[in-house]
């Protein structure tokens, strides 16, 4: 199993609407992709114990798929659309990181 993260950077000007991204955003991913995304998360990160603007990332999206190639079947197919509704939640440019998951 693969994971791919999509994490969001903070910064003094950053915005995520995690409201937006938890309930349009991901659902749409999950549908678009079908079968290729076993299930997703979303992270956001805490502020407890420390400033946000000590955090790296505002947030975080986690797709998990069988594979590179069921990733890339699923994602391939409407990367345009799904990274044309990015402006509706951020200001960000995310970073994307592939994992192999080893315990899970």
């Amino acid at each position: 199993m693969i994971k791919v993260s999509v994490m969001y950077p903070n910064g003094p000007d950053a915005h995520f609407d995690a409201v937006y991204y938890c309930e349009r955003h991901m659902p749409m991913v999950k549908t678009l992709m079908g079968e290729h995304c076993k299930y997703y998360t979303v992270d956001r990160a805490a502020a407890a114990g420390a400033p946000m603007s000590n955090t790296p990332y505002i947030a975080m999206g986690h797709l998990f798929c069988d594979s590179i190639d069921a990733f890339q079947a699923g994602f391939g197919p409407h990367s345009e659309e799904i990274m044309a509704d990015i402006p509706n939640y951020t200001n960000q440019t995310p970073v994307i990181q592939m994992s192999e998951v080893l315990v899970g």
